[in-house]
């Protein structure tokens, strides 16, 4: 469960910034004046619209989230310092809490990614420590039924009296438990 709910947040965060990313996109003009209005170079406008696009959408796929969950949060961290550095402003403090709250959930994709990674080393581990003792059990269960059936085939081999005929109808080497005295009409 906590695995489905780690996916819908990484996806969310990620739409945060695809939004963000297409809108910019979608007003270069606008972007230009805002990066320069905050004391940037109108030029990133692209390149900032291209990289939270992009960004976005591998967190939301599920692409490298450990290094974009940390660019994604050196650069959230980077809009509180160039966009909302004036803490006085309530809106501008409201607007800084919120962006430190997207780099806390993006800490918790990039930790949660690793621990992905570790929960597969030790869910494959254990599948092949199962598969091995499986097949351990399998053998010494095959090794049981051969002792077994040896030790039925010669019980019958050594009781049965002389000039018995052994009928193995289903070919698996043992005698059935059908035993036909051989017919000599022929030994008068």
């Amino acid at each position: 469960m906590s695995k489905i709910a780690a996916i819908i947040g990484r996806v969310l965060i990620g739409l945060l910034f695809i939004v963000s990313g297409i809108t910019k996109l979608t007003s270069i003009g606008a972007t230009a004046t805002m990066l320069g209005g905050y004391g940037l170079p109108p030029g990133f406008a692209v390149p900032v619209a291209l990289f939270e696009l992009v960004a976005g959408l591998c967190l939301a796929a599920g692409f490298a989230v450990r290094l974009v969950a940390v660019l994604l949060a050196v650069f959230t961290a980077g809009t509180i310092l160039f966009a909302h550095n004036r803490f006085t402003d309530p809106a501008q403090a409201a607007q800084a809490l919120k962006n430190l709250a997207i780099i806390g959930g993006l800490a918790l994709a990039f930790a949660h990614s690793q621990m992905w990674s570790h929960y597969y080393t030790l869910r494959t581990t254990r599948r092949s420590e199962t598969a091995t003792l499986d097949a351990e059990r399998r053998v010494h269960e095959a090794e049981l039924r051969a002792a077994r059936a040896e030790a039925t085939a010669e019980a019958v081999r050594t009781t049965a009296p002389a000039g018995t005929h052994y009928v193995d109808t289903d070919h698996d080497g043992l005698a059935d438990t059908r035993v036909r005295r051989r017919n000599r009409w022929f030994d008068w």
